[in-house]
């Protein structure tokens, strides 16, 4: 992309952090020098822990068990 001045800048601030948020670089320029750079904020997503949820969840011995005739039939739509 190419510069922006600091005026457009202002009046299209918006636009440009929508750029910015698809991953482009947005340079802001004064005087056809450029002064700034504008790029998205790298969100960090927390750690898994594999096993948080051990002895918090049951799985009944028949979940796998075939539907009673009557909700089976309602899921295939007769």
């Amino acid at each position: 992309m190419q510069p922006v001045n600091i005026h457009e800048a202002k009046s299209q601030l918006s636009k440009l952090i929508e750029y910015a948020l698809l991953g482009e670089e947005v340079i802001i320029a004064k005087a056809g020098k450029p002064v700034a750079r504008l790029v998205a904020i790298a969100v960090e997503r927390p750690a898994r822990k594999p096993g948080s949820m051990r002895g918090k969840i049951k799985i009944a011995a028949d979940f796998d068990a075939p539907l009673p005739d009557d909700i089976q039939q309602s899921f295939e739509g007769a």
